[in-house]
């Protein structure tokens, strides 16, 4: 008997490597209004939280927020235009959501991307593979990971219980975001996070690779 029905899946750093796009929109963002740019090293460090916390550490230390939502806002307008220049489904991606849906199991993407771009990252990489997809909502009163909020959503659009589900994430967030919601949780280290950062949060498991995440759901 599975232990696990349903997977729930981070997407940026987990499914998608969406780290160049990120960086890219958030330097030119930052070069219209002659602030000095990040390495992609810092953005990986600055993502996690959604795109306003992206752009608010990605500002000089004391830029007021009126300036920080203008750099806020030259972000989304770019990043809309190119968030699939660059990115990519990790290698092996494909393939683990083929199975997983030829088992049997549910499958959904919670994500504090834009709801609306996480929708198009889906239907561009993933049409047909996923059940459900849920990004952020906070004007509609959903609360963005780690709070429980958008888990729940997606749970109860799924018909899922607490205790068949599976949280898949790459970073400190999504670890947070599984207890929050009372899930176990799964993190890989390909994604946004070094191992040894994975390592201190005590998750369920760690996955070196799309394989292995196939074998800790299957219970191997």
């Amino acid at each position: 008997m599975k232990k696990y029905t349903t997977i729930l899946f981070d997407l940026d750093g987990t499914l998608l490597n969406t780290l160049e796009d990120l960086t890219d929109s958030t330097n030119y963002a930052l070069e219209q209004f002659h602030m000095p740019v990040r390495t992609i090293e810092e953005v990986r460090r600055f993502v996690g939280n959604g795109i306003a916390k992206l752009i608010e550490r990605a500002v000089p230390d004391g830029t007021n927020s009126a300036v920080t939502e203008e750099v806020l806002a030259c972000f989304k307008e770019h990043y809309t235009a190119h968030c699939a220049d660059k990115t990519a489904p990790y290698p092996g991606v494909i393939d683990l959501l083929q199975k997983l849906g030829r088992e049997g199991y549910r499958m959904a993407i919670v994500s504090n991307k834009a709801h609306e771009a996480v929708c198009e990252l889906e239907v561009q990489y993933f049409h047909g593979l996923t059940d459900g997809v849920i990004g952020e909502q906070e004007a509609q009163g959903i609360r963005k990971k780690p709070a429980p909020d958008m888990v729940n959503r997606i749970m109860e659009q799924l018909g899922s219980s607490k205790g068949e589900t599976l949280y898949v994430g790459d970073s400190e967030v999504d670890r947070a975001t599984a207890e929050n919601s009372g899930l176990d949780c799964l993190l890989v280290s390909w994604g946004f996070r070094e191992r040894a950062v994975l390592e201190t949060l005590s998750p369920a498991g760690i996955a070196d690779s799309a394989e292995e995440v196939l074998d800790f759901i299957r219970g191997i």
